[in-house]
């Protein structure tokens, strides 16, 4: 029987990741936390959420020498996508569309996947760049917004600073340049219509890790 780990925040409910896979889940991941669940004994190990500027991030080396010693490592969603898309020709294993747009190219920053979040609830305080991302591509393929609009409020998203990005904040940011009836429909909608990639991404990798344990479990 593998005894898995999954490191998990802001991307998803832990309480709603459990009723998914049973599996032990920790707080987002920061330097040294990948080591040591490979000391304990872990023999797969899923980094969804990691810390970024707060302390030091997970570092490669310590991702390396958890495969050296034949854990199996995931990564999607967030500081799990970006590792992964580094080190996926190394051994670890990348889930969902954001490891596939950081793998691409279409991705580069560390910035996309970035928020500020409650450190005892690990709710999510402002919006990743990747949710924005999606949001308002969907927002123009709904025509809630036309392709003006969506340019805008896109450079808007990426002048605010990661820890401000709210939907709020971009469209005041983006101003004049879309239409004040656009923006008020924009607004509206996103609240109940708003992507949240990084939460789908998060329950991808859980159910890749459900896959490989029944597979290696028989």
């Amino acid at each position: 029987m593998h005894r898995i780990t999954v490191f998990l925040g802001p991307s998803l409910d832990p309480k709603a990741a459990e009723r998914i896979l049973p599996a032990t889940y920790l707080p987002p991941a920061k330097r040294g936390d990948l080591l040591a669940a490979v000391d304990d004994g872990y023999s797969i190990i899923c980094l969804i959420d990691g810390v970024f500027h707060q302390e030091s991030a997970v570092a490669h080396r310590e991702i390396l020498q958890a495969l050296k010693k034949g854990v199996r490592v995931i990564g999607a969603s967030s500081m799990g996508a970006l590792r992964a898309a580094e080190m996926d020709t190394l051994g670890m294993e990348g889930v969902g569309e954001i490891y596939r747009m950081y793998k691409s190219g279409e991705l580069v920053s560390d910035d996309e996947v970035a928020l500020i979040f409650d450190p005892v609830t690990f709710a999510a305080l402002s919006e990743p760049l990747i949710n924005i991302r999606c949001t308002l591509t969907m927002a123009k393929e709904l025509g809630i917004i036309d392709t003006a609009a969506h340019d805008a409020l896109l450079t808007a998203a990426q002048s605010v600073f990661y820890p401000q990005r709210t939907y709020t904040r971009i469209a005041a940011v983006a101003g004049d340049a879309v239409d004040p009836e656009m923006r008020g429909q924009f607004l509206s909608w996103v609240k109940t219509g708003a992507c949240d990639q990084k939460r789908d991404d998060a329950i991808a990798a859980l159910h890749y890790l459900q896959h490989i344990a029944d597979v290696s479990i028989k």
